[in-house]
């Protein structure tokens, strides 16, 4: 692939992941003050699901900087 994919599609990852991070900062894990829920609550469904997206933008940061970087590299 050109490298011009690498760092558009690195790009949109950066921006979309970036988003998400936004609505869903960080996971539970990384928190001091974590949430003392019930389990099977809603509560507890909820952080869940937030945690997850969480982790998605992360995850869509991290691959969209490891793009840019190959792009430029090559």
């Amino acid at each position: 692939m050109d490298s011009w994919i690498w760092l558009v599609v690195g790009a949109g990852c950066i921006w979309h992941g970036l988003q998400i991070v936004w609505v869903a900062p960080v996971p539970t894990q990384f928190r001091k003050d974590k949430p003392q829920v019930e389990r099977g609550t809603p509560q507890a469904f909820q952080i869940f699901w937030l945690d997850q997206y969480a982790w998605i933008g992360i995850s869509l940061a991290v691959a969209g900087l490891v793009m840019v970087v190959a792009g430029v590299l090559r």
